[in-house]
């Protein structure tokens, strides 16, 4: 009996942190600071944000000539990555963003430039 009780604490412990160690949807959600790195226009900051209705994630963001939100074409979540599709400056995007720590997550723009992301709180 004792080794049963062991093998199903064991078994819940490893169930429990390996749960905490990926990011669910639910990280991404929020407003976040997306910073592209070394862009032929230098750096930019592109403010988005994420959310999840009924079980979809959708995604926004501001582009350097509008104050307006405009949606994303596509947002997916694979485990602690975050990638989405957009038009932004009559340019078709894609973004990876990976999840460094609670508030941070980086990646790449086009696989060429260098992105940071930090939550805005």
């Amino acid at each position: 009996m004792k080794k049963v009780s062991l093998i199903l604490f064991v078994l819940l412990c490893g169930i429990a942190f390996n749960g905490f160690s990926q990011a669910t949807p639910g990280y991404f959600e929020g407003k976040w600071s997306v910073l592209i790195k070394e862009t032929p226009n230098g750096d930019a900051t592109v403010p988005m944000r994420f959310e999840t209705k009924d079980g979809k994630v959708k995604g926004y963001f501001i582009g350097p000539d509008s104050k307006d939100e405009t949606e994303m074409a596509s947002v997916e979540i694979s485990g602690d990555q975050l990638t989405a599709a957009f038009n932004i400056a009559s340019y078709d995007v894609t973004l990876v963003i990976t999840k460094k720590d609670d508030d941070k997550a980086a990646g790449k723009l086009m696989d060429m430039f260098e992105v940071q992301a930090t939550r805005v709180k």
